[in-house]
């Protein structure tokens, strides 16, 4: 990586485990006042891809709070999140930046079956979703207007659906990208979707498509692909995380018409996850790189994110994200351009450390699970307490607390900013585009409220649903 070569790498390393050594050996004779532990493997390589939302990782390790932490960090790009996935579970990556719904996914068994856990949550927000320039002439005839003649914001998909229509009639499918099946973009893409009266497609024991009953037919499309696919009409439009959105607008190939913001305030999106044999197995790693993850997290958002500039520079690298610095800039500084030209202020649109971003809690577990069961990747309907059961054995809100408690205890991190006495449900929210109320405590009861998705008894077929 960018700030070292191997050889003074190595001597570093060398002279860290020297330093290491003497501090332990002063541990033991009682002269050190902390508790010090010693990484049982010190020597990682953890995995992502190339989205900013990857930052913690990257701020971790050009920080150097990898290092202090006493871990020899290696951080790779990696082709897309199946491969990503794939290489944590046999050991190739020791852990990755994830999609939330990944470790759920896989531990559940729908695809790759393997318990993979997160002992921190990435960030908040940072997706949107853009529709090609054709279909965004289509759509504003439909789109209330502001006194100055700019679109009214947030743009429900209800002003999409006469444009749905059209293609419908003329005989044509209408298709949309998202970067994989469990990912937070294919939920937020079909939550958005439905909210309008766009059925996104259902999934079945034998159809993994997504496509049964759909209006749009939603497949997948690697995160930097995105723009070339919108340009060569493959797709009409996608959800995905930035630099994507905005590399569209610079390119004037489509425009961002709503971010994940607006369609869920301050949802949970990335996580880091590592197998549960790899935390049992290396505790002391764990919580060391932990430590790392929620000192690049602090250090991300504090003082009113005064940090970010430096940020974009480090992510616009080749070895990270390799997208243009003014583009990364246009969302991870505090705003987001539209229509270009349209730029407005959404100072949330990235957050990595505020609002308690970086706990795991069991509720955000439990959403992406109700959206699995809403669309048929979780077949059957399944009771409030197995939800809670796969959220508990997947977030490990226990292995961040611990990571939190000695970062207080070292005067890294203040006590004010971690919530020590949750149970790790956030309380219910009704702050999504339909204004449904979602409590993590009754996910049944919350799937019952959507005119569209899976109700309890039912199931899917190829010829539709059933049951109920």
């Amino acid at each position: 990586m960018s700030r070292s070569s191997s050889v003074s790498g190595t001597i570093r390393k060398a002279s860290r485990r020297l330093a290491m050594a003497a501090a332990a050996t002063l541990a033991l004779g009682g002269i050190a006042q902390a508790e010090l532990l010693l990484p049982e493997k010190d020597e990682l390589k953890f995995g992502f891809i190339k989205l900013t939302d990857m930052a913690p990782l990257a701020i971790a390790y050009e920080k150097g709070y990898f290092e202090d932490e006493g871990l020899f960090v290696t951080l790779e790009p990696q082709a897309n999140w199946k491969v990503l996935l794939d290489r944590v579970i046999t050991g190739e990556l020791d852990g990755a930046h994830m999609l939330a719904g990944q470790p759920l996914a896989a531990t559940i068994g729908f695809g790759t079956e393997a318990h993979i856990i997160t002992p921190f949550s990435m960030d908040l927000n940072g997706n949107g979703i853009t529709v090609s320039n054709e279909v965004w002439e289509m759509m504003k005839p439909n789109i209330p207007k502001l006194e100055d003649g700019r679109p009214q914001h947030p743009i429900k998909a209800d002003y999409l659906k006469p444009v749905v229509d059209q293609f419908k009639a003329d005989g044509k499918p209408f298709k949309m990208g998202m970067v994989f099946p469990v990912s937070t973009h294919n939920y937020e893409l079909r939550y958005w979707l439905a909210a309008g009266g766009i059925h996104p497609g259902y999934y079945s024991a034998s159809d993994i498509s997504g496509q049964i009953s759909a209006d749009a037919l939603l497949s997948v499309t690697p995160p930097p692909q995105m723009p070339a696919t919108l340009e060569a009409g493959t797709i009409h439009g996608y959800c995905v995380g930035e630099p994507w959105n905005q590399q569209a607008v610079f390119k004037g190939i489509g425009v961002p018409v709503i971010t994940d913001y607006e369609i869920w305030k301050n949802n949970p999106e990335k996580v880091f996850g590592i197998t549960a044999e790899f935390a049992e197995k290396y505790p002391n790693t764990t919580t060391a790189l932990t430590k790392a993850l929620i000192r690049a997290a602090i250090w991300l958002d504090e003082n009113d994110n005064a940090n970010r500039m430096e940020a974009v520079e480090i992510l616009s690298r080749s070895e990270y994200v390799g997208a243009d610095a003014e583009v990364i800039a246009n969302s991870m500084t505090g705003t987001f351009e539209y229509e270009k030209g349209d730029k407005r202020d959404i100072p949330d649109f990235n957050v990595f450390f505020r609002y308690y971003a970086t706990y795991p809690y069991y509720s955000d577990a439990v959403w992406y699970l109700t959206q699995m069961r809403r669309w048929g990747q979780i077949t059957d309907t399944k009771p409030d307490e197995w939800y809670a059961e796969v959220a508990s054995k997947v977030y490990r809100p226990d292995l961040y607390l611990k990571a939190a408690r000695a970062l207080v205890d070292a005067g890294q991190a203040d006590e004010a900013d971690f919530p020590w006495d949750t149970d790790g449900y956030r309380e219910a929210t009704a702050e999504f585009i339909d204004e449904v109320s979602f409590d993590g405590r009754t996910p049944n009861a919350y799937l019952s409220q959507f005119p569209i998705g899976l109700k309890s008894g039912e199931t899917v077929s190829e010829s539709g649903v059933t049951g109920g």
